[in-house]
């Protein structure tokens, strides 16, 4: 098993992190390059939480086998100190190899291409892809010339940090540069940075998260915020059209006013391909190729402007297509939440849903997950799973902030964490060393990487479920992942004593820790700010309780889902009129095709077999006279009208009818003069229609 461990976690978080981006991401419309680099920055993320425990077991494998190697039998049992007094020294057969015991060697170099290559990704690559993917331009060079100028000032930040602790290590006498030196500090100055924002987002996370889900027990409350957001959801759609057509009438202006052929014509046509179809049709069908342009007496867009009209189009789209789809996934929450409220004084113990799902279920769920099973999974135990684990999820917080203010203790330990891995390493449990150092990390991951999926900034950072998150979001996202991780695994070790240079004991390091370098060249930065910066988690733990945040982006106009406002019962009471008004439309919807359906099944069958007995009893005597009449008249004023004919059939083509729709068009003359009957039970004149929709 030497290795099989490490081989099989990174072949599963590859495909963690493929599910993930998959479920935000668009593999077909976005770049390969966004995707790509995106990916390989979870990717590095996930493996570094899920590879550290067992770098952990491995560490305490080592030090036993150091430990029981340079000393007797008869000296172990004397030896004192502080390393005995945590970890006695064992005998030489209880040193046995752990399950995934990683060979010596191989850590180090894991961990030296993995955190180096997300320095790589956080502070060069991605906000580069991040500025390229999000210009306007129109060419390679133009975007790659964008990209460096909107982050010279953002790497210029970073240099002033390196600067001032490399100008500290200069001035100090008893320090003298060197290129291990040197690394040390850039990895001190990159740590620190995402330390600052690493205690932000845990000291929202462990609050926020075990709140959801008691919440999540309530079903009144729920159905409230989901019309709470309905109706702030309404509002951004609406300005999202709004928005989108404005740009698409300056596009329609700047279509009309760069002819075929004009210099600038190519950038125009790669506007237009970013536009909705509808738009495009539109354009296209107003757009006169044959005029030729004049350079004196029009004027025309400069290239600047066009490529900052592209760049509209391109956010502008993309927001539009996002409030859509979201909108729809509102109202199936929606819908959902309201059946479940009616399901819960059911007599019959049956799920009953008020809309069916769109898509076919898999025969294997609908077998085990049936309407009884439904009921009392929703209606009964899930309310029930969800405070258990609340509970238990806050447990765990408590747990967490009780060890970031007392970590730095180490006679007596008074990290939990510490005290949980101690008494394992004591008994060589490297099952349950791993469990619960995987389970601890884990933890503060999901509190950490959660809050990154829940903030928005804006609308210019947005993680949107269901492959609705642009290439800007998924490569900022993707930056933030490899600035956080860090810190965070260097703040666990901190937690469990097995960073000596935190915890001040003369062991051996881990393989992570190693590839840190020693943290004594900053010792302001070692000895100060990792130990007692972590400590304002219980400040933003408090505020996040009381909802501080919150509360004061509402006073600054930003609604806020608040259960004692009046604004909220507001917003509210317009949410709920809105999931009202759509469900009336998709049972009007319903009803209508419901009634189209029993109308092609009960006439549909007998005007076929009407029509096919009338074409049956035709006599062929008559049939052929007919033809031979209908042939003779038309031989007769042929030629005599040959060209008038041919040039009706070219005006009528040219001038094409407004209601014309070729799904309605049908080649039965009785049909066609009617107006009303089309086959499949459909009706001319609501067809497309839909005049009643609205009533």
């Amino acid at each position: 098993m030497s290795g099989a461990a490490l081989g099989l976690e990174i072949v599963f978080v590859f495909f963690l992190a493929l599910f993930l981006l998959h479920r935000y991401g668009d593999f077909k419309k976005q770049h390969r390059l966004v995707i790509v680099g995106t990916l390989l920055a979870w990717y590095l993320c996930f493996l570094i939480v899920f590879i550290l425990p067992l770098d952990v077991s491995t560490t305490i494998y080592n030090r036993c086998k150091h430990a029981a190697a340079n000393s007797s039998p008869t000296e172990s049992s004397n030896i004192t100190g502080l390393y005995a007094a945590a970890t006695p020294v064992p005998s030489q057969h209880l040193c046995f190899k752990p399950w995934s015991y990683i060979p010596d060697g191989i850590m180090p170099i894991f961990w030296r291409v993995v955190y180096w290559t997300s320095q790589f990704l956080t502070w060069i690559l991605l906000p580069f892809m991040q500025s390229y993917a999000r210009s306007g331009g129109f060419s390679i060079t133009g975007k790659i010339k964008t990209a460096l100028i909107e982050n010279a000032i953002y790497y210029g930040t970073y240099l002033l940090i390196f600067g001032a602790f490399l100008i500290y290590v200069a001035v100090n006498p008893h320090l003298h540069l060197e290129w291990n030196q040197l690394q040390t500090i850039g990895i001190a100055a990159a740590n620190t940075w995402g330390l600052f924002l690493l205690v932000l987002l845990l000291g929202y996370g462990l609050v926020e998260i075990p709140r959801s889900y008691w919440n999540g027990a309530k079903r009144g409350y729920l159905l409230m915020k989901t019309y709470f957001k309905a109706a702030k959801l309404m509002t951004e759609k609406a300005d999202a059209e709004e928005t989108l057509e404005d740009v698409m009438e300056e596009v329609r202006k700047v279509n009309e006013s760069i002819k075929y052929n004009h210099p600038l014509r190519k950038c125009v046509d790669t506007i237009l391909k970013k536009c909705p179809i509808e738009y495009q049709e539109k354009m296209g069908r107003n757009m006169d190729d044959y005029e030729d342009f004049d350079e004196k007496h029009n004027t025309y867009p400069s290239e600047k402007s066009l490529v900052k009209l592209h760049k509209q189009v391109i956010y502008s789209v993309q927001r539009h297509r996002r409030t859509q789809v979201q909108w729809q996934i509102l109202l199936e929450q929606a819908f959902y939440l309201e059946d479940v409220a009616k399901n819960e004084t059911s007599a019959t113990c049956q799920f009953v849903h008020t809309f069916q799902s769109p898509e076919p279920e898999n025969r294997f769920i609908q077998y085990f997950y049936n309407p009884t099973v439904e009921w009392y999974w929703e209606c009964l135990l899930r309310p029930w799973f969800y405070r258990v684990l609340a509970v238990v999820l806050s447990i765990f917080s408590v747990i967490v902030v009780w060890s970031e203010c007392t970590f730095f203790s180490t006679t007596p330990v008074l990290s939990l964490f510490a005290v949980f891995i101690q008494l394992a390493e004591k008994t060589y449990n490297y099952i349950y060393i791993e469990i619960a150092c995987f389970l601890s990390i884990f933890f503060l991951s999901i509190c950490v990487y959660s809050t990154v999926f829940r903030i928005r900034v804006f609308n210019y950072y947005y993680l949107a479920s269901h492959h609705q998150t642009d290439a800007y979001s998924l490569l900022f996202s993707g930056m933030l992942f490899c600035r956080l991780t860090p810190p965070l695994c260097l703040n666990f070790l901190g937690l469990t004593h097995m960073d000596s240079s935190i915890s001040h004991q003369n062991t051996q390091p881990t393989a992570y820790t190693s590839i840190m370098g020693s943290m004594k060249v900053l010792s302001f930065i070692a000895d100060g700010f990792y130990i007692y910066y972590p400590m304002l988690v219980v400040i933003l733990c408090i505020a996040t309780y009381f909802s501080l945040g919150t509360r004061c982006l509402n006073l600054l106009g930003f609604q806020q889902f608040m259960g004692d406002n009046d604004m909220t019962s507001d917003l509210v009471d317009e949410g709920k009129e809105l999931i009202r008004r759509e469900k009336r439309k998709r049972q009007r919807q319903e009803e209508g095709e419901s009634r189209r359906r029993e109308w092609k099944e009960r006439y549909g069958h007998s005007r076929e077999d009407s029509t096919r007995n009338r074409n049956v009893h035709i006599d062929p005597k008559e049939s052929n006279f007919s033809d031979i009449s209908t042939n003779r008249s038309a031989s007769k004023y042929t030629r005599a009208n040959n060209r008038t004919e041919r040039d009706r059939i070219e005006l009528l083509q040219d001038a094409e009818p407004l209601d014309f729709n070729a799904e309605t068009f049908t080649d039965d003359p009785l049909e066609s003069e009617s107006g009303r009957y089309q086959p499949g039970g459909r009706y001319l004149s609501m067809s497309r229609s839909r005049i009643f929709d609205d009533v």
